[in-house]
């Protein structure tokens, strides 16, 4: 059990009813945010292709590096943080130093022909779908 603290404001009194919600969630808001510093990401299809979506504030292109090993594509973020350019936050719930995630990719993505960019802080990556009719065929023995 904690402790909480308040101040001598009366309970009808909206700064008194921010602050208690305020110091109850910003805690759980905290420890959520120090467990868990990956973006999140969203991933659909339509008939041509495969797209990853993955919410990343505050970086720039040249902070992802991508690449796809067989059938999984890995992707890494590191931020290159100047000395001397540190600020001050108040309160800072998105801060990705690095994070790496790996997706399996299907059967029918071409592998040949993903495409990545990054605006307004999303970073998308698409996957097109090999015609499924190229990837078999029938062999005539001779």
């Amino acid at each position: 059990m904690t402790l909480v603290k308040f101040n001598n404001r009366t309970r009808n009194s909206a700064p008194y009813f921010n602050n208690v919600f305020d110091s109850l969630f910003s805690d759980a808001i905290n420890k959520v945010n120090s467990i868990s510093k990956m973006p999140l990401v969203n991933i659909y299809e339509n008939q041509e292709a495969y797209k990853i979506e993955v919410a990343a504030p505050g970086l720039n292109k040249d902070d992802f590096q991508i690449n796809v090993k067989k059938s999984t594509l890995s992707l890494w973020a590191e931020v290159k943080k100047e000395e001397g350019t540190a600020i001050d936050y108040s309160r800072q719930e998105f801060d990705y130093n690095s994070f790496a995630r790996s997706f399996n990719l299907p059967e029918n993505a071409d592998l040949e022909s993903i495409k990545a960019e990054y605006i307004n802080g999303i970073l998308t990556i698409t996957i097109a779908k090999v015609d499924e009719k190229l990837m078999s065929r029938e062999i005539k023995v001779l």
